[in-house]
């Protein structure tokens, strides 16, 4: 038996004492509505109405179940409309705040046309992993290592005054003898994450830069501001350059990558959003069809051809920076002991990286070139063990 149904029958008869006008209020037709309300009486044991040829009247047993049963529809027809209320709330998703506001507009105008109204929620990855695990929101876009995300978004630096090239070396930011100002490379909060920082860190560590030349901003505004008030470099993708009419390069010494997965508190939540609004995500976070990761989650090793930069330890005696002797023949990237091509056949691994636990850098006995050798500088640890600097709030 349908009680809710038969109680909003036997209600609206009783207010109006006459089942063809109450079954309308109750938008059931009159046979529907008797049948319900006999339904209702022999499920209670007793004669809810006294049936006359003019009225219909409750009964004293009626009168006294009246009020619970005016309380049972309307506490049925509340849930309805909460329901109806919870369908169309938006879907509450925490987006990384380097998301730029047009295309993130474009994506709420997407999902609303979708039937998936979303309710933005922009922040760095710590607070958008907060807000998921508080139940804040519904779901985030979680910042992950490259190798176990959906979406990559290449990495770059760009500035006011980037020299012409395919890439920017780190190393060219080292300090010479002469001092002057050091340039600084600018991470965004949405940067400071293991699989980026820590991979720039020992870069910069590797090649001699100073710790306060790798900065993490409080916020992305400041982090741009460095880079449109100065000569610092901001840590960005190109699409985020492009936004502040910076000209952008890769890394020259290895490739950054951000990478990004939709984690959702329901699995149905995150099958909607992400079969339907993934190219629109995509955008929001700034990836271009170019953007991707080493299918073995390995480091892309730097192009030691590229004309517009050195190799990572690069400054050495020769004019091509290459190593001890600087002669063409067995110009190499200025790793030590490295006098060309490997007679055993290519390093499956790839050349040193930066990143490797186990570099060590450019060989001391072969630098000294202009800049100066590696290790010169004074003025503080320059290992990886330093960590970036942080910009007071």
């Amino acid at each position: 038996m349908d009680l809710v149904g038969a109680c909003r029958a036997f209600v609206h008869v009783s207010e109006r004492n006459s089942f063809t006008v109450g079954a309308a209020a109750a938008r059931m037709s009159q046979s529907v509505a008797s049948r319900r309300v006999a339904a209702l009486e022999r499920h209670l044991g007793q004669p809810l109405f006294e049936r006359g040829s003019r009225r219909t009247t409750p009964t004293p047993f009626g009168r006294h179940l009246l009020p619970a049963a005016r309380r049972l529809v309307l506490a049925a027809e509340s849930l309805e409309d909460e329901a109806e209320r919870a369908r169309r709330a938006p879907v509450g998703l925490a987006v990384p705040d380097t998301c730029p506001r047009r295309e993130l507009a474009r994506l709420l105008a997407e999902a609303t046309g979708r039937g998936i109204p979303l309710d933005s929620r922009p922040g760095p990855p710590a607070e958008r992993a907060e807000l998921l695990a508080s139940r804040t929101v519904r779901a985030a876009l979680l910042a992950v290592p490259p190798t176990e995300a959906t979406w990559t978004v290449r990495l770059g630096v760009a500035g006011r005054a980037v020299p012409a090239g395919r890439r920017l070396y780190v190393e060219t930011l080292r300090l010479g003898r002469g001092g002057g100002p050091a340039r600084r490379l600018c991470l965004e909060p949405e940067d400071d994450v293991p699989h980026v920082r820590d991979r720039l860190l020992r870069v910069c560590g590797a090649v001699g830069l100073r710790p306060s030349q790798l900065v993490v901003e409080t916020s992305p505004e400041a982090a741009a501001a460095r880079a449109l008030g100065s000569e610092d470099l901001l840590v960005c993708s190109p699409a985020r350059a492009r936004e502040f009419g910076l000209r952008w390069l890769p890394v020259g010494e290895i490739d950054l990558v951000r990478g990004y997965a939709l984690v959702a508190g329901s699995a149905d939540d995150a099958e909607r959003l992400g079969a339907r609004l993934g190219e629109a995500i995509a955008r929001c976070l700034g990836a271009e069809p170019g953007d991707s990761t080493d299918p073995a989650g390995t480091t892309v090793p730097p192009d030691h051809d590229d004309p517009a930069g050195p190799g990572v330890g690069a400054g050495a005696s020769g004019p091509t920076g290459s190593g001890a002797s600087g002669s063409a023949g067995s110009a190499g990237p200025g790793f030590s002991g490295f006098t060309g091509p490997d007679p055993a056949g290519p390093d499956p691994a790839g050349p040193d990286d930066p990143t490797d636990p186990g570099f060590t850098g450019p060989d001391p006995a072969g630098t000294s070139g202009p800049t100066g050798p590696v290790g010169t500088d004074t003025s503080g640890p320059t290992g990886p063990t330093a960590g970036p600097r942080r910009s007071a709030p």
